[in-house]
């Protein structure tokens, strides 16, 4: 990084059928951000939307746009004016019947610092992501921004630490997760539980085991199932950042909430003198790691 420390922020919000109404809480969420002191400023997974990935309808193709494209321009205007860094998560039309989730990195000067194409695609009830997303095909690259090198991933992403470990040896300085993640509304109040303390302790641990930053932003709000096929997502929020030891520095509620805080960046090269995972890992014993299971 850059600077010593850094202040940022996420931005964890509803979302209804109303995309002008979406991006004005995105837009309020981040200027009440920089007021409050926030250089680098996280979305949550698709903000501008409802998560339509809850069933499988050509029609939700129209939501997509491409990048050059409305949501950059805004951001991009948002970003130069405030002079922070955005990362945003957008339904990317690359081309006639190619779609991708992709985040983009919006500089301070309101420029496209770069793209990060989701890798990992779920195909479970509710999150029917396959039929509209095809993978990433850039791989594990971290983004380079006035204020540091940037490991960005996307929800699904952040249960794979090959992810995680891939892009802080690329030199990312923190990862950044927007997400979209809640819970069956069957589901008993211990496996929600679970579900919770399993998606915090996941993320905690690349932070752990990489000794950088990790932040994590999620949306908000019951979204109902357009096809009343399903019962719907309680999305859960909890947006939260961790520490470069995965301590949990700031966690939101469950509830709309702009979450800021200054991370104290040098502590990465402390830990990693101290815990010293990457001089230790046995990189000659791991091609395994290449194959889909050891029979």
């Amino acid at each position: 990084m850059k600077n010593q420390s850094l202040s940022i922020a996420v931005v964890q919000h509803d979302c209804d059928e109303n995309r002008d109404h979406n991006r004005a809480a995105t837009i309020a969420g981040i200027r009440e951000a920089a007021g409050r002191g926030a250089r680098l400023i996280l979305l949550q997974e698709l903000y501008a939307t409802r998560y339509f990935c809850q069933s499988e309808a050509c029609r939700h193709f129209d939501l997509s746009e491409p990048i050059p494209g409305p949501s950059t321009d805004l951001l991009s205007l948002l970003a130069a004016e405030l002079q922070v860094v955005i990362v945003a998560s957008l339904f990317e039309k690359r081309a006639a019947g190619l779609y991708h989730n992709t985040a983009v990195v919006l500089d301070v000067d309101g420029s496209i610092a770069g793209t990060y194409r989701k890798m990992h695609i779920p195909d479970d009830p509710g999150f029917y992501e396959k039929f509209y997303f095809a993978p990433g095909d850039s791989g594990f690259t971290p983004i380079d921004t006035t204020l540091g090198r940037l490991g960005v991933l996307v929800c699904w992403d952040q249960w794979f630490p090959e992810a995680a470990r891939l892009m802080a040896l690329a030199g990312a300085e923190l990862l950044l997760y927007p997400t979209a993640i809640g819970w069956d509304c069957n589901d008993t109040d211990a496996e929600q539980k679970r579900q919770l303390d399993a998606w915090v302790t996941i993320q905690r641990s690349h932070a752990i085991a990489n000794a950088i930053p990790v932040v994590a932003c999620n949306r908000s709000g019951f979204e109902a199932d357009d096809t009343q096929q399903g019962p719907g997502i309680q999305f859960w929020g909890n947006s939260f950042i961790a520490g470069a030891q995965g301590e949990v520095l700031a966690m939101a509620a469950s509830t709309p909430t702009v979450l800021v805080h200054e991370l104290e960046l040098q502590r990465t090269e402390q830990v990693r003198r101290t815990w010293p995972f990457l001089r230790d890992r046995r990189i000659d014993a791991y091609g395994d790691l290449n194959k889909r299971y050891r029979d």
